[in-house]
């Protein structure tokens, strides 16, 4: 956030920044649709992940991770440990340094439908982009304070046990102007997860020269932090139908593009005026824009092409569709990019959309991965896993058997390969066919 607080309570916020991590990586921020409608909780499978009966791994219900039965995080983590556990991310792979801000954006327009009183729509995101300099400008939590702080204390964890990363971006640093105009795409989580899920992606998209934007989908994510230490948490209604859902994501990617516009003609759309980064009017380019999301976010890129003919090109990560966009024509690109246990094969709904596909398409999978693996999830669970009392085996089948550090260089690989495609014109080999560089990718045909 860009508001200011007091110096002690920045320090306090510093230190709740530090442990809610783990909560995000590890013990799940999902609540699944048939908890929400009052059904009976899932039992966990054998594999630890909580899941619906019949209910597929890439299903929106398990975008997250849930301890394996007999794991007692809160117990396996408070043995008073000198210090804590320090969770990092990967490096970004580009050339490019990264800056960032977060921005809070009211849409007067529309009613939030998952809250009473006719309350305006209000969306929290964050930007990565390629900064010219990083010098001066702090590096950049990866969940907010407040709402990192809920992660934590619903799970019964404390700060002294595990500290949450710094990301590679860096506050306000002034977005390079030598790149010209700069494509931009969207991002979509999962499923009652936050927008920070994405951002060993995001940051690696940003460092190759996008500005890329996280949206977090208010009342449906777990937590959001607004201005002012406000907490907004997961209200969704019992019984909520996914498409309906993702009819409200749709209008919330369409709605945050519009605000990009407003940025480009010099506008500042903050709802707090919050301040923007020198140089960003000047490079953001409305004419190139993509989109991509995971799971129920990567579902939500296809109802949000159909509702806005200014995404030029789309990728979903490993979710599947719902309600009647699948069925829909769409002309423009489009990327299905699976895990090792998940294709159009055994999903209906990617059989579906796949004859629609007019324009350029590309059937992906990710061999040795799971679900979880698209998100920060495969990257940081495993760091933690010993304190969570998960045994390798059990880790292997929540993430798969493939390297958390390769799984996330080849996704950063081909996402950038196939939107430099269709957003640069960038042709690359990679989308051919299959590379000797890369055999854990296969193309599904």
């Amino acid at each position: 956030m860009q508001h200011r607080r007091p110096r002690h309570r920045r320090r306090l916020i510093a230190r709740a920044v530090g442990t809610a991590g783990v909560l995000a990586v590890a013990l799940s921020a999902g609540v699944t649709p048939s908890m929400a409608a009052g059904k009976a909780t899932p039992k966990p499978t054998a594999g630890g992940s909580s899941s619906v009966q019949g209910t597929p791994n890439w299903a929106p219900e398990n975008d997250s991770a849930v301890p394996p039965k007999g794991a007692h995080p809160s117990a396996s983590l408070s043995s008073g440990r000198a210090s804590a556990v320090q969770l990092r991310l990967p490096a970004p792979s580009g050339r490019y340094q990264v800056g960032t801000f977060s921005q809070h954006l009211v849409d007067k327009s529309r009613t939030d439908p998952y809250v009473t009183g006719n309350r305006a729509r209000e969306v929290m995101v964050t930007y990565w982009y390629p900064a010219s300099s990083t010098s001066g400008h702090a590096s950049a939590p990866w969940m907010p304070s407040i709402s990192g702080s809920h992660f934590l204390a619903s799970r019964g964890l404390s700060p002294q046990q595990v500290t949450l990363p710094q990301t590679a971006s860096h506050v306000l640093a002034p977005v390079t102007t030598k790149l010209g105009k700069l494509p931009v795409l969207l991002y979509s989580t999962g499923l009652h997860s936050d927008r920070a899920m994405g951002t060993a992606l995001a940051e690696d998209l940003a460092s190759r020269g996008y500005i890329v934007i996280a949206v977090d989908h208010t009342h449906d994510a777990n937590e959001v932090e607004f201005p002012g230490g406000r907490l907004e948490v997961n209200t969704m209604p019992a019984g909520a139908h996914s498409s309906d859902t993702l009819n409200v994501r749709a209008a919330d990617i369409r709605f945050v593009i519009n605000q990009l516009g407003t940025i480009a003609k010099g506008g500042n759309p903050d709802f707090d005026h919050a301040k923007l980064p020198s140089g960003l009017s000047k490079v953001v380019d409305t004419s190139r824009v993509g989109m991509f999301g995971w799971s129920l976010g990567g579902a939500a890129v296809d109802t949000a092409m159909q509702l806005d003919h200014r995404i030029d090109a789309g990728a979903n990560l490993d979710g599947q569709f719902f309600g009647t966009a699948p069925g829909k024509d769409l002309s423009r690109p489009f990327m299905l990019f699976s895990s090792g246990t998940h294709n159009r094969n055994n999903d209906s709904s990617w059989r579906k959309l796949w004859p629609h596909l007019k324009g350029y398409r590309v059937d992906i999978q990710l061999h040795g991965s799971r679900h979880l693996s698209f998100s920060d999830n495969e990257w940081l669970v495993p760091q933690v896993a010993p304190l969570l009392g998960l045994s390798p085996d059990q880790v292997r089948q929540q993430y798969g058997t493939i390297d958390p550090d390769r799984a996330i260089k080849v996704q950063r690989v081909y996402l950038a390969a196939y939107f430099d495609q269709e957003l640069r014109h960038q042709h690359s080999p990679l989308m051919d066919g299959p590379s000797r560089t890369y055999p854990e990718i296969s193309f599904v045909r």
